[in-house]
């Protein structure tokens, strides 16, 4: 394994890749790069390999799943700096380079007095990776906050600003995540307020806070903290138990479609989807349904707390993850006539 230095980025040949993913299976790249500087990346994707279509620009490696080695080269931002660009005293803007850790910068955020993320606080990964999944939880989507966009756009080989607006985003979706080969996010600036407005709809929030003991309007802290103390009673720790969170979608059917379902199993839980002819269904209840939860296969397995959570007991391979995913997103297919969907990205094989 040979490692060479540049300026702002540092070169690893032949590089293994299990400590960078989050379920912790085996898999090697050609060459890792790692930039510590943006400014870098021009000249990095001035290399033959890294303008190849099989590079792979990795964040924390928890939204993906290598069923295979990466087939080219990995790029990875080490970048890590926050600063505050603006304070109106009303809201400000923050400026989050694309290596933070998410869960990091969420706490900044809250230490700084500045409310709109705290609903998506302990989500793994990186800032980076947040616009291209659109990450959400507990009713709030990150979509609400971003500004804008920092990118290198690899097809132009400049540096590019997408507003808000520009970023096409979606249920779990974006334009950087529907042009995986196009834009590698070196930053993201949020708009963020210092008045909290509490979002509290979501299921298990207010039982949480009265659980803390919280009488009245909670602060975000608070909010932050309930829904820390949820995820980490759901959602196994990735140190310990190798996982990439939620591993399905949602799926959004036609709301006649939804309805009928319904009338066969009234428990079913329905959502109102992105407009009145659609519904969003819980992916997890009709996993559960089809008796998945605790299920084990050799080493790869789904949590025995959340249907939606697929497990690495240990020496599950990419491979063992995809087969598994495969029959239970086959069962639901076949009891309920509904497709899901991996929410993470595939490396090395297709859905």
């Amino acid at each position: 394994m040979n490692t060479a230095h540049g300026h702002g980025y540092r070169i690893t040949e032949n590089a293994r890749l299990d400590a960078r993913n989050t379920f912790g299976v085996r898999a090697r790249a050609p060459m890792l790069v790692e930039a510590t500087d943006a400014a870098a990346l021009p000249e990095l994707f001035g290399y033959a390999m890294l303008r190849a279509p099989t590079t792979l620009v990795l964040g924390g490696g928890s939204n993906l799943l290598f069923a295979g080695d990466a087939p080219g080269a990995v790029l990875a931002l080490e970048t890590r700096q926050i600063a505050l660009l603006e304070d109106d005293g009303d809201t400000a803007l923050v400026r989050a380079d694309a290596g933070v850790a998410w869960h990091d910068f969420v706490l900044w955020t809250l230490g700084h007095g500045l409310a709109g993320l705290e609903n998506l606080a302990l989500i793994p990964g990186t800032v980076g990776a947040a616009p291209i999944q659109n990450i959400g939880a507990y009713g709030v989507e990150v979509r609400e906050s971003v500004q804008t966009v920092a990118a290198f756009d690899r097809t132009t080989g400049t540096f590019v600003r997408l507003a808000a607006l520009d970023c096409a985003f979606a249920y779990r979706d974006s334009l950087f995540k529907q042009a995986p080969d196009r834009y590698v996010v070196t930053a993201v600036e949020f708009r963020l307020s210092r008045t909290f407005q509490p979002r509290l709809g979501y299921a298990g929030i207010e039982d949480e806070l009265r659980a803390m003991g919280v009488e009245g309007a909670p602060r975000a802290a608070q909010v932050a903290e309930a829904v820390i103390r949820i995820r980490r009673r759901k959602l196994p720790d990735p140190a310990v138990l190798g996982n990439a969170g939620s591993f399905f979608k949602n799926p959004i059917v036609p709301a006649a479609q939804a309805e009928a379902l319904l009338a066969g199993h009234p428990g079913m839980p329905l959502f109102r989807g992105a407009g009145d002819d659609t519904r969003k269904l819980s992916a997890a209840w009709l996993i559960d349904q089809c008796g998945w939860k605790g299920h084990r296969d050799g080493d790869a397995g789904v949590s025995a707390d959340h249907a939606l959570v697929l497990v690495n007991h240990g020496q599950a391979s990419g491979q063992d993850l995809l087969a598994l995913a495969r029959r239970i997103a086959a069962s639901v297919q076949a009891r309920f006539g509904v497709a899901i969907e991996p929410e993470p990205r595939l490396v090395g094989a297709r859905w």
